[in-house]
């Protein structure tokens, strides 16, 4: 098959490029500033926006399927604002799925998130929902995928934990509470690929996380000791973490009132569907193990 990875420069787009070199698909990557640097050999790049319609309607030509990775990250700030969340997986999605009809592209694996909701609690959740409306409604053969947060490397969620909770201490909202089931890369982009192929999947949607519930503090404490130091939690209250992330992000700080209100929301599934990938939660990579902090055990 002939396979445009939209968003395929990030770290998952990298790997699910791999992934699908490896099954014998021709690949094509979009991407605003598209390089071959960590990219297999192979794979044909095209430099598109999302939000700009004709700067990638020609990336479909030929196509026999498509997966949506663009995403802006929960975790920041966006530039622009909250409105920017909008602007590129709603509008971006509105492009893609335009561009796919123009061209007569009928799969289209869409890479939403946990909790996505056009009525959610975030610009990020309500943005993401929408976009899932947006590509259900369009006639096509449509997958979605809502993982919880995907760690590996290239991937911004240790960076980002550690970020917020410098060593040796720091604040954490709530003490640090808040649920995530983090998934490895590599666990997740076979099954994109599977999505890719298997004609009995479409119109599924798949909520997936990794094999443990980590709560952010935990995350926090397993990030600094897989570089030697340890850290500290210390507890303040999430109204008064909002007031402070809220003030920070108006003096340019790197998140604001939405990105706090995103820390009160458990980032878990209720059933993980990986097992519908003949996928036992047992056999996937912990953030331990990727951390080096913990072998995998051998049979």
């Amino acid at each position: 098959m002939n396979v445009l990875v939209v968003g395929g420069t990030g770290f998952i787009g990298t790997e699910l490029s791999r992934e699908l070199t490896e099954r014998d698909h021709e690949v094509t990557v979009l991407s605003r500033s598209p390089d071959d640097e960590g990219l297999p050999a192979g794979v044909d790049t095209y430099e598109g926006d999302v939000t700009d319609y004709d700067s990638i309607e020609e990336a479909f030509v030929g196509q026999d399927a498509v997966v949506y990775l663009v995403a802006l990250s929960p975790l920041f700030k966006p530039d622009g604002g909250n409105a920017k969340h909008f602007d590129v997986h709603l509008g971006g999605a509105e492009n893609v799925v335009k561009a796919m009809q123009a061209h007569d592209v009928e799969r289209l694996v869409h890479m939403s998130a946990l909790g996505a909701d056009p009525r959610g609690e975030t610009a990020y959740l309500q943005a993401k929902g929408q976009a899932e409306e947006t590509v259900r409604d369009a006639g096509l053969d449509v997958v979605v995928f809502r993982p919880s947060v995907v760690f590996g490397d290239g991937g911004e969620f240790v960076p980002f934990t550690k970020k917020l909770a410098p060593r040796p201490a720091a604040p954490l909202p709530g003490g640090g509470k808040t649920k995530f089931q983090p998934i490895h890369v590599g666990d997740l982009v076979p099954m994109l690929a599977e999505a890719v192929e298997d004609d009995d999947r479409v119109g599924d949607t798949y909520d997936v996380g990794g094999p443990e519930v980590l709560t952010l503090k935990q995350v926090a404490e397993l990030a600094h000791r897989a570089d030697g130091h340890s850290f500290t939690a210390i507890p303040i209250p999430m109204a008064f973490a909002d007031v402070g992330l809220s003030m920070l992000g108006a003096v340019g700080g790197p998140m604001g009132r939405d990105q706090a209100r995103s820390l009160r929301i458990d980032n878990t599934v209720a059933d993980n569907d990986v097992t519908a990938f003949g996928v036992d939660e047992g056999d996937l990579t912990t953030l331990r193990e990727y951390l080096g902090l913990e072998e995998r055990a051998t049979a």
